[in-house]
């Protein structure tokens, strides 16, 4: 017998360590932050310059945000066939791709190039949310929510330094030659390829989708506070879904979308996302509108981004602790408080409207973690790549209609209309969660 063990423990596989991966995600966040935030602080005025027309300085945050949405569910793909660490290189070096192509179009002139260009920009921060995901299929069993909050504040940092590297950039590409606001595209691009040779050689992944509960026989029968039992016997079993066919994106949409865990799941990423955008680009506008200050817009959308990155942490712990579903509503009350807020206060009240922006990012972090973790908790490995990619596309494809739309609302009925359509696209979560405490109730009884 003593002969055996050492055979079974040199055939046992090895598994990456969980550390190390989670620290390459938590860098490579950083820097794919620094990435985003450089190039999109001046992208929408390059856009006015080149094309002459300020309206057309609006779609360089749809353009991107499009772009994101198109290379989601391609990516998921990659990630089971090839695994997670090549299908982030190939997103981090799509944007990278992207910066270079708008740099080309404004030393040309060609405009529509440049948004060829944000378009393949946006599939870094389709690689920086399917990042995300990766953190919880390296974490400890009960600590993915917390991993993937980590991952997500990195952001925080990035998103900070970018714009503050944008005069920077500005100068450094002048000095090269090339028109105004395209040097920052320039450090875009080396901040997108180090991602890419940082994930392509040093980030090394379990098979896509497999999470340490998958393969941790517990023996206790414990489950957390966001799985039932049915879900339980399925995640103890990590032959489940392993041996099945491979599932495509809108077949593992649907068939998710049967269960009211799933589709509470999906309906927190999505409408969380819906809601922050739609009222989040049209505020400094209606700032300005009302006479306040470009630098008191800058706060503003300051606190805002702290709120979305910096209560991560709290957020994830929160999630580990109560539960998935507890933290998903908690962000939907914020939400609606942030809302209510922004129909009743004055466009010059320097507080309520600060407070509305920062409950509002608050908000979209409860939503946002709480929901990816019970997406990635409440189905088995052989949906949750597809059914992620899938809900990421629908969430940013949902966050370029309502960035469009917003302006018009904004427009017909002011910025109380804008925040009343965000209450109105919480409705089928509301819906869906009282369906869910409905049959939780059932199943209790």
């Amino acid at each position: 017998m003593t002969e055996r063990m050492p055979r079974a423990a040199a055939a046992a596989p090895r598994r990456p360590r969980r550390g190390l991966a989670l620290g390459v995600l938590v860098a490579n966040q950083l820097l794919a932050g620094i990435g985003v935030a450089t190039g999109m602080a001046l992208a929408a005025i390059l856009v006015a310059d080149l094309t002459g027309v300020v309206a057309m300085g609006g779609l360089a945050q749809s353009s991107s945000v499009l772009g994101a949405a198109i290379v989601a569910i391609p990516l998921a793909r990659l990630a089971i066939r090839a695994g997670r660490h090549v299908a982030l290189a190939v997103g981090y070096g799509l944007a990278a791709v992207g910066a270079l192509l708008v740099v080309a179009a404004a030393a040309s002139g060609w405009a529509p190039l440049v948004f060829l260009g944000l378009a393949a920009f946006g599939a870094g921060a389709a690689a920086g949310l399917q990042a995300r995901f990766a953190a919880t299929e390296v974490a400890a069993p009960g600590f993915e929510a917390r991993s993937m909050s980590v991952v997500l504040w990195a952001t925080t940092i990035g998103s900070v330094a970018g714009p503050l590297l944008s005069e920077f950039g500005n100068e450094f590409g002048e000095g090269l030659g090339l028109p105004q606001l395209v040097g920052p595209f320039i450090f875009s691009a080396v901040a997108f390829a180090t991602s890419t040779l940082l994930v392509a050689t040093l980030l090394r992944m379990p098979r896509a989708g497999v999470l340490e509960t998958d393969t941790v026989q517990t023996g206790s029968g414990a489950v957390s506070n966001d799985t039932t039992e049915g879900e339980a016997s399925r995640l103890d079993d990590p032959a489940v879904g392993a041996a099945d066919a491979p599932i495509g994106s809108f077949s593992a949409l649907r068939e998710a979308a049967r269960s009211p865990r799933s589709l509470f799941a999906i309906l927190a990423i999505v409408c969380s996302h819906t809601v922050m955008v739609g009222v989040m680009v049209m505020t400094p506008i209606h700032m300005t509108q009302h006479g306040l200050s470009l630098s008191l817009v800058g706060l503003v959308l300051s606190i805002h981004i702290l709120g979305m990155y910096g209560a991560s942490p709290l957020m994830g712990w929160l999630v580990d602790r109560v539960g998935s579903v507890r933290v998903v509503l908690l962000g939907a009350a914020i939400l609606v408080s942030a809302a209510v807020i922004g129909i009743l206060a004055p466009g010059d009240d320097v507080l309520l409207v600060p407070l509305a922006l920062g409950l509002l990012g608050l908000g979209w972090s409860a939503g946002m973690i709480g929901g990816s973790t019970l997406l990635t908790t409440s189905v088995d490995s052989r949906l949750r790549v597809p059914l992620q990619g899938a809900t990421d596309a629908a969430m940013n494809v949902a966050a370029a209609a309502s960035a469009a739309l917003s302006g018009l609302v904004l427009g017909a009925f002011g910025f109380a209309g804008v925040n009343m359509v965000a209450l109105l696209v919480l409705v089928p979560l509301a819906v869906v969660g009282l369906r869910l405490a409905l049959s939780s109730r059932a199943v209790s009884a």
